[in-house]
């Protein structure tokens, strides 16, 4: 037993001489040591300079984005620029282009809810029926009445591509939205938009149905 006490010892001292030790292990041989331990460089950060150093040694490096292509997760660009002043060419186009999110789900339409709220509820009001804060009926600060989002049929009728240009360039009163909203959330409270204006077709069309 004093035996096996004494060789226990003997491997706890040599393990720790040698774990202390400043001797320097050098690795096993690593296949692909390129795929292994890649270089790092942060975007944007390697000056003219550096690329030039690397390019002596064969390194052929760019920190430009290949031109038409788009980050992953992003969605398409709007391929619709801003009309001129007194020009609507770009305006009616849009009508054509689709919402990038035609099916948000249950998450998506309650933080579209949000998004509404907070940046068009103050004119087109709670209700999307253009009594918001800044109207109230009249009485607010604002002589006009915004646009009744499901009471209007321009607005009821207009298509998803239009509405995103007049949030993204500002349409008469409307300003541009498109630094406060990403290009996302800007089809998500569209997105919200009409289906209050689907939910509000549905009841109207339940009422008549009903009186006759």
């Amino acid at each position: 037993m004093k035996k096996i006490s004494i060789i226990s010892l003997f491997i706890i001292v040599v393990a720790v001489i040698v774990s202390c030790s400043d001797i320097k292990r050098k690795p096993g041989r690593v296949y692909m040591p390129d795929m292994a331990y890649s270089r790092a460089y942060e975007t944007y950060s390697v000056t003219e300079e550096e690329k030039a150093d690397l390019l002596k040694k064969g390194i052929h490096y760019s920190n430009i984005p290949v031109a038409g292509t788009i980050k992953r997760g992003e969605l398409f660009p709007f391929p619709f620029a801003k009309d001129i002043p007194g020009d609507s060419t770009n305006y009616v186009a849009s009508k054509q282009f689709k919402s990038q999110i035609p099916s948000p789900d249950s998450i998506q339409m309650i933080e579209a809810e949000r998004l509404y709220l907070v940046n068009c509820g103050i004119c087109h009001g709670q209700k999307l029926d253009g009594n918001g804060p800044l109207y109230r009926g009249g009485d607010g600060p604002f002589p006009a009445k915004p646009a009744n989002l499901v009471g209007q049929a321009q607005y009821v009728s207009m298509p998803e591509g239009q509405m995103f240009y007049s949030v993204t360039y500002g349409k008469n009163k409307m300003g541009s939205y498109a630094s406060q909203l990403s290009t996302q959330q800007r089809w998500m409270v569209i997105a919200y938009i009409k289906s209050k204006q689907a939910a509000q077709s549905s009841s109207a069309s339940d009422s008549t149905a009903k009186k006759n």
